[in-house]
C-alpha cells in the first residue's frame, strides 16, 4: 500500500475545504470558529483511498493572511500540493503567497485545479487557464495537470480522482529506513486514551510499546497506540498521516512544533547554517536582522546574517547565511524552511538546512562544500573538523543518517575500534602521529637521563581533550613511539649515563642496600653523590623505575633485597596474629620505619589490619 500526503493551497475562500469534502466526505473544519465564520483557521485532515494500492492523506491548509504560519506547518509534510484557484476570482494575494512557499519547500510536484467553475462561463474559464499557465510558467507546476471542478455541481470531480492517483503513484517513497521522526501538529486528549499527538511520519516507523523522544526537552515516553487514517495499527511507517498515543505526559505538555523522535538519536539545535534564497521583491535583509522562523510544524523567532561578508541578502539573491533560532528546535541537514518578515508578516524567502551544529567561523565554501559533496566526502568534512574525529552517535546527529549508512560510507575515515565506534579523518590522524613524534624527541633533549615522557603529558600535548583510547591508537600504529607502563618514549631512545652519572648511581643503590631496613634520609643519600641535585633526583627516579629502590612513604626508600627478606621473614610465620612491638622485635628497627612498613605491607596484601593487630596472609 502507498501512502502519500496532499496539501492545499491557495487564497482564503477559494475552495479548499469544500473540495476536500467533495472528494473525501469529511469536513476538515473542526473548530466552532472555523464553523461559524466559515474560514479555515488551522489545519484540517481527511483522507481518500484512490485505488486498492494507494492512499492518499489531505492536509487541508487555512488561506487567510493571518493563518499562513498554520499554512506552513502543514505544507512541510506534503508530497504534493492541490494549489486551488477560484475561477471566479483567479489569481489573488494569499495564490501568490503560497505557491512561493510550496517552492521554497521544495514541493515539487502538483496540480492546478480550478474551483467555483459554475460560476462562470467557458471563455472567462479559459482565460483563467491560460493566467494560471503563464503564472507557474519556469516553475514545478509548469507542466502540472489543470483540472476544472464544481464542489456543488460535482463536475470535475471524476477527472481530478484520477489525476490525483497518476500523481500519486508518481510521488517518491519517503525514508522508512531512516530513524524516526514526527513533527508534532495537533495534541489533544482522547476520553478512555488519554494523550494523542498527530503528524506526518518525516521518516522511519514507530510501533506500539516503543519509547520516543519528545524534542526539545527530551522527555522520554512510551506508544501505547496508533492509528492511520482512524484505523488502530499496530506499526505507522515514513509518509502516513498518524495518531500516536502516549504515555506519561499530558496534552499541554505537547505543542505544535515539538517533534517524535528515535530515542536518544537526536538533539535540538539554536544555531544553522542554511542555504537561502531571499524572493524577488523583497526589501534586503540587514546583517542580524530579526525574522520567523518556520520549519517542520515549528516555528520560532530568529536572526539571519550572510556567511562571510556583512553584506545585506537582496531581493532575489541566493546566499548562505546562520540563523540563530531563539528556541531550540530539532532539524536536520536537509530539512526545509521558510522565513518570513519580522513585520509586517509576511513571506520573504526560504531554503535548506546545511548543517545544524556548525563551527563558530565559517565561509560560504564551508557551507556550500557538506551540501554539494557526495555522503563519504561529507562524512570526511564534518570529522576534519572537529578537534579528535567523532563517535558513530555524533555522526548520526550531525546528518540524520542511520549507523548503517554512516558505516556504509565511512571508508575515506579512519575508524578507531572504540565503544561507540570513534572515527578521525586519515590527514588529521597521521599529522598527530609526527605531532607525537615531535613532541618525544624535544623532550628526550631536554631530560636526556628518563626513559619516556609521562604519557598523560604526552597526551595532553599531542591531542588535547581526545578521549584515552584515541592516544592508545595512535601509540599502537605509532612506527616511532612505544609505551612502557606509565610512559612514553621513542623507541631509539636510550638513557646514556656519563661516567659520573654512572658512579653516583652506584652511590644511591650501595647506600639504600647496605642500610636494610634502617634507610638514611633520601636528602642525605642524594648529597654525598658529588652530582648536581637535579641529575641526582633524575637517577633516583630511574632506579625507582627499574625497581632496583622501593619507594614506600613520603621520606623513605629500601632497596629491594631488604623488602624481599622481609616478605621471607613473614611468610615463616604466615597465619600469626602480632602488634608493632612484636614486628620491631622482628625487624630490629624503630617505630620510625616499623609503622611506614607495616602499611606498605598492608597495601601489598601481605599483612592484614584487624583492630591494634594484624594479621599475617
Amino acid at each position: 500500500m502507498r501512502y502519500v500526503v496532499a496539501g492545499t493551497a491557495g487564497h482564503i475562500d477559494h475552495g479548499k475545504t469544500s473540495l476536500v469534502r467533495a472528494l473525501t466526505g469529511v469536513d476538515t473544519d473542526r473548530l466552532k470558529e472555523e464553523k461559524q465564520r466559515g474560514i479555515s483557521i488551522d489545519l484540517g485532515f481527511a483522507h481518500l483511498a484512490l485505488s486498492p494500492e494507494c492512499t492518499l492523506a489531505f492536509v487541508d491548509v487555512p488561506g487567510h493572511e493571518r493563518f499562513v504560519k498554520n499554512m506552513v506547518a502543514g505544507a512541510t509534510g506534503i508530497d504534493f500540493v492541490l494549489m486551488v484557484i477560484a475561477a471566479d476570482e483567479s489569481i489573488k494575494p494569499q495564490t501568490r503567497e503560497h505557491f512561493d512557499i510550496c517552492r521554497l519547500l521544495g514541493v515539487s510536484r502538483g496540480i492546478v485545479v480550478l474551483t467555483k467553475c459554475d460560476l462562470v462561463d467557458k471563455e472567462i474559464l479559459d482565460l483563467v487557464k491560460l493566467e494560471v499557465e503563464e503564472f507557474v510558467k519556469g516553475s514545478f507546476l509548469e507542466q502540472a495537470p489543470i483540472v476544472a471542478v464544481s464542489a456543488v455541481t460535482q463536475s470535475g470531480l471524476q477527472e481530478l480522482r484520477q489525476t490525483l492517483l497518476a500523481v500519486a503513484m508518481q510521488a517518491p517513497a519517503r525514508p522508512s529506513q531512516r530513524y524516526f521522526r514526527l513533527p508534532v501538529d495537533r495534541s489533544f486528549s482522547m476520553h478512555g486514551f488519554g494523550t494523542v499527538v498527530t503528524g506526518t511520519l518525516a521518516s522511519g516507523a514507530i510501533a506500539t510499546g516503543d519509547e520516543v523522544d519528545l524534542l526539545p526537552g527530551a522527555v522520554r515516553l512510551r506508544v501505547r497506540g496508533l492509528q492511520v487514517h482512524g484505523e488502530a495499527v499496530e506499526k505507522a511507517y515514513a509518509g502516513q498521516r498518524t495518531a500516536v498515543n502516549l504515555s506519561g505526559i499530558e496534552p499541554a505538555q505537547v505543542a505544535r512544533g515539538m517533534t517524535l523522535a528515535a530515542p536518544g538519536r537526536f538533539a535540538p539545535t539554536t544555531l544553522i547554517d542554511c542555504s537561502f534564497d531571499l524572493l524577488a521583491g523583497a526589501k534586503p535583509l540587514k546583517p542580524g536582522a530579526p525574522v520567523h522562523f518556520h520549519a517542520g510544524t515549528a516555528e520560532t523567532e530568529a536572526t539571519i546574517r550572510r556567511v562571510g561578508p556583512r553584506e545585506p541578502i537582496r531581493g532575489g539573491e541566493h546566499a548562505w547565511v546562520r540563523l540563530r533560532l531563539r528556541e531550540p528546535l530539532l532539524v536536520l541537514p536537509g530539512d526545509r524552511f521558510i522565513v518570513r518578515m519580522f513585520s509586517p508578516v509576511v513571506t520573504i524567502g526560504g531554503g535548506e538546512v546545511v548543517d545544524v551544529e556548525p563551527p563558530r567561523k565559517s565561509t560560504p565554501e564551508r557551507v556550500e562544500r557538506p551540501r554539494d559533496a557526495g555522503p563519504a566526502e561529507r562524512l570526511l568534512i564534518l570529522v576534519a573538523e572537529s578537534r579528535a574525529g567523532m563517535s558513530l552517535p555524533e555522526l548520526v546527529r550531525r546528518t540524520g543518517w542511520t549507523e548503517e549508512e554512516i558505516l556504509a560510507e565511512a571508508g575515506k575515515l579512519k575508524r578507531i575500534e572504540a565503544a561507540p565506534a570513534w572515527f578521525a579523518a586519515p590527514a588529521w590522524f597521521e599529522a598527530r602521529g609526527e605531532a607525537l613524534r615531535g613532541a618525544l624527541k624535544e623532550f628526550h633533549r631536554a631530560n636526556p637521563l628518563l626513559t619516556g615522557m609521562p604519557k598523560e603529558e604526552a597526551r595532553a600535548r599531542v591531542l588535547g581533550e581526545a578521549p584515552a583510547f584515541v592516544f592508545e591508537a595512535l601509540l599502537g600504529e605509532s612506527k616511532d613511539a612505544v609505551a612502557e607502563g606509565e610512559t612514553v618514549r621513542l623507541k631509539t631512545h636510550r638513557v646514556a649515563l656519563g661516567e659520573d652519572e654512572e658512579s653516583a648511581t652506584r652511590k644511591i643503590e650501595g647506600a639504600f642496600e647496605r642500610a636494610g631496613l634502617a634507610v638514611p634520609s633520601t636528602q642525605e643519600v642524594l648529597s654525598s653523590t658529588g652530582i648536581d641535585p637535579v641529575r641526582s633526583r633524575t637517577l633516583l627516579q630511574i632506579l625507582l623505575r627499574k625497581q632496583s629502590l622501593v619507594k614506600v612513604g613520603d621520606d623513605l626508600i629500601f632497596h629491594r633485597t631488604a623488602l624481599d627478606s622481609l616478605r621471607t621473614l613473614l611468610a615463616a610465620r604466615r597465619g600469626a596474629r602480632f602488634q608493632v612491638g612484636e614486628f620491631k622485635q622482628w625487624t630490629g628497627v624503630s617505630r620510625k620505619y616499623a609503622i611506614p612498613l607495616l602499611e606498605f605491607l598492608d597495601r601489598q596484601r601481605l599483612t592484614r589490619r584487624e583492630g591494634d593487630s594484624r594479621v599475617i596472609l
